[in-house]
């Protein structure tokens, strides 16, 4: 009786075992069917980039000028970070996504970049949020002469949340912080070196500028910092581990971004990504210049290095066919500079 027993309950584990794996089967090819529908039917998106009638320069944006072509399946983004509600981006950056030679480029703009506006006379380019995420996508695409086809404007808490999902991420602090300040609620004390950390102290890192005896870095060292920290971010939430978090990550992306792109263009863009190696795939830089700069009253602004940004321009972000020229592009110089 009791070898029969065990012929009847290994018998039933047989069945249940083969079951089981039918069941992960049929699983696995529903979710490959799917995926290569997305894959194959999900349309690229189209190129829609806005156009502005009552701007003279309407041209920046590429649309009107004769003789430029667009280079097949690449886009631009504009990438925005906002602050506590102080009316300015905290972060500003420029990507790019060829598809077809699976490689992005993300270029910092400084937020004290001068530009050319004639609505105000404060010339720093980070005063262009407090119009709107137009006005932003508009004196970016002026400044750099290309064209923005989409916007992604995510709130700080969204980075925090993100980081604390995938359980913090380990970061390689690259000096020494040790800055308070009472009116914006700010402590920020790290050591240099490799460090965990969670979502609010990764937010910490990324907002540091200087220590209060002013030592530290400078706005591009701030800007490079952030380049390095969402790249770590990216790979970890990017990783095999966290793919059972997806869920969680689109609740994170629904409460704290807003963009242009639709579903259809996310999930196109999101099919395509996972072919491409980050290692190697990813390319970063922020501008060149010097930040003691003078232009219209205002000093400590940032002067594009005119042609290093050209050669940047070029290398990581263009999206057509022939190098965007000195014409096209709008880097402002300075007035003076501070003595």
């Amino acid at each position: 009786m009791v070898v029969r027993r065990r012929k009847h309950a290994a018998s039933f584990l047989v069945r249940l075992g083969l079951g089981l794996y039918r069941a992960l089967v049929v699983v696995s090819a529903i979710i490959v069917a799917v995926y290569l529908g997305y894959r194959f039917l999900v349309p690229p998106p189209e190129v829609q980039t806005p156009d502005y009638p009552d701007s003279s320069e309407a041209g920046a944006f590429g649309q009107e000028q004769e003789g430029l072509k667009r280079k097949d399946q690449m886009w631009t983004f504009l990438l925005m970070g906002t602050d506590d509600g102080n009316g300015n981006a905290d972060t500003l950056m420029v990507a790019s996504y060829d598809v077809k030679e699976q490689k992005v480029g993300v270029v910092s703009v400084p937020r004290d970049t001068i530009v050319d506006r004639d609505w105000t006379r404060y010339p720093k380019i980070n005063g262009a949020y407090s119009r709107g995420v137009e006005q932003v996508r508009k004196e970016v695409s002026h400044l750099l002469g290309i064209p923005i086809d989409f916007y992604i404007k995510v709130d700080i808490k969204a980075f925090v949340a993100l980081v604390d999902e995938v359980g913090g991420v380990d970061f390689n602090v690259p000096v020494d912080m040790n800055y308070d300040d009472p009116w914006q609620n700010l402590s920020i004390h790290y050591q240099k070196g490799v460090q965990h950390l969670n979502g609010q102290q990764a937010l910490e890192v990324v907002r540091f500028r200087h220590n209060n005896d002013m030592s530290g870095y400078s706005d591009v060292g701030r800007t490079q910092t952030q380049q390095a920290l969402l790249t770590a971010v990216a790979k970890k939430v990017l990783s095999w581990g966290n793919v059972p978090k997806v869920a969680n990550f689109v609740d994170i992306f629904a409460d704290y971004v807003d963009t242009d792109l639709s579903v259809s263009d996310m999930v196109y863009f999101a099919t395509q990504a996972i072919y491409m190696d980050l290692e190697t795939g990813v390319a970063t830089k922020t501008l060149e210049g010097r930040g003691d700069a003078n232009y219209k009253g205002y000093s400590w602004c940032y002067e594009l290095n005119r042609e290093k940004t050209l050669a940047d321009i070029n290398a990581m972000l263009n999206p057509y066919t022939t190098p965007v020229t000195e014409e096209m592009a709008h880097i402002m110089a300075a007035e003076s500079y501070a003595t």
